[in-house]
């Protein structure tokens, strides 16, 4: 048996040694791991969590003592006693009375209603209005809460609340995809002039497409000069093309707007020339074209440094051979250079792809109502209606879609091939 100085058996030993490497591996990287997961995959796995439970008709929080107090408990044992489809009789406005008495006292109607409110637009106000009248409310209680508001007989508000009795939902995914539950409780869609969010996705989908084929087409021979000029030459091009990094987000697209605006200086500048009339400016902000545009030059570097990355260490004679055999300088590109470009070309289109669809600052700046994306309205959800598992929803889907890109380009070129560097 092989062994070492000190006796110990050599295996035994090497074991150890690894051992021991590979612990000092982890302790190294375990602050990088840490943050990812708080930063990262925790925020994510709370987005997915949210998107699900939604607790605001069935739990109340005291924020200021954190005490949680289940309410609305009584329509909810009616709700699992009687099926889906069941009317609702005496005994279930008793219950929802003596909930509404809970409600009153600990001021919590509105939070109720809130979470009615996001399925059935108006709700809020019933809940506040019954609330400060439930304990004068007298059987036969169907009858005296209808007379508070005749809504309150509408089956539609009943599979409302039957819904959100349960703090589990697919909902808002229902929301999200522009449907509904029906008051049978089967699943369709909203009414035409409500539908929002699938239009929202087609165009968020489409325009980063066209920003990314527009940045392919631009970038390509940017980064093809730049791996063949002079390093002088090609050092002077690159400052230019990082320039934008060195300069804020927010003063490059407010100088969008101070160009495309309609008494901007394009605009300003055509009419000068002659090419445009005063009274025929063109509009390019507050509309997709100025996202386009605005978004176009503000990616566009992170299509150009991972094709400059693969071109630069393309050997140059590949093209020369292919040219001394007699092929002409098309078919020596198309079928020797570009396909070697390829890897940097799927990093690039990845990289502008993904974060075009995830922008808000430019589009809500210079998009108007025409070039909002999806990112716009869960940015709206989250700060505006509070509606955050519907912004968590909207966010999940969209992540979807991203990792379906991805799965997509792993299947078609291979993420072994993404090349940034």
């Amino acid at each position: 048996m092989l062994t070492t100085v000190d006796g110990k058996p050599l295996k035994e030993a090497l074991a150890h040694a690894q051992s021991r490497a590979k612990r000092r591996a982890f302790l190294l990287v375990l602050p990088l791991l840490a943050f990812i997961i708080v930063s990262f995959i925790f925020p994510i796995g709370q987005m997915l969590y949210k998107s699900v439970n939604n607790t605001g008709f069935t739990i109340s929080k005291d924020f200021g003592t954190g005490v949680s107090t289940p309410i609305m408990t009584n329509l909810a044992e009616w709700f699992e006693e009687n099926p889906q489809g069941t009317d609702p009789d005496e005994t279930a406005y008793a219950a929802l009375a003596a909930d509404l008495v809970v409600l009153r006292e600990l001021k919590a109607p509105g939070q109720a209603g809130t979470r009615i409110n996001y399925e059935l637009s108006g709700s809020r106000s019933m809940f506040t209005k019954a609330a400060r009248k439930a304990k004068k409310l007298e059987p036969p209680f169907k009858e005296a809460i209808i007379d508070l508001d005749e809504d309150w007989a509408d089956p539609s508000l009943w599979q409302a609340m039957r819904t959100a009795s349960s703090a589990v939902t697919v909902n808002f995914y229902l929301a999200a995809l522009d449907r509904k539950r029906a008051d049978d409780g089967s699943v369709e869609m909203v009414p035409e002039n409500r539908q929002v969010y699938v239009t929202l996705f087609k165009r968020t989908l489409i325009l980063s497409l066209m920003i990314t084929v527009i940045c392919f087409f631009l970038a390509f021979p940017i980064a093809h000069l730049m791996a063949t000029l002079p390093m002088r030459k090609s050092n002077l091009l690159m400052i230019l093309v990082l320039l934008p990094f060195w300069t804020s987000l927010l003063v490059r697209t407010t100088s969008w707007m101070i160009v495309l605006q309609s008494q901007g200086v394009l605009n300003d500048a055509m009419v000068a020339t002659g090419i445009l009339a005063d009274e025929n400016r063109i509009q390019m902000m507050y509309n997709q074209t100025g996202t386009v545009i605005a978004m176009t030059h503000i990616l566009l570097p992170f299509m150009v440094l991972p094709l400059y990355s693969v071109m630069s260490m393309i050997n140059p004679s590949y093209v020369r051979a292919a040219r001394s055999m007699g092929a002409t300088s098309w078919t020596a590109f198309r079928r020797i250079y570009f396909p070697q470009t390829v890897p940097g070309i799927g990093a690039g289109a990845l990289l502008v792809f993904i974060l075009s669809v995830g922008y808000y600052i430019t589009p809500a700046l210079v998009g108007g109502a025409d070039g909002q994306l999806i990112s716009n309205l869960i940015a709206f959800h989250m700060t505006k209606s509070l509606n955050w598992s519907l912004a968590a929803a909207l966010a999940a889907i969209l992540l979807g879609a991203v990792l379906l890109l991805y799965w997509l380009y792993d299947r078609l070129i291979g993420i072994d091939n993404l090349k940034l560097g």
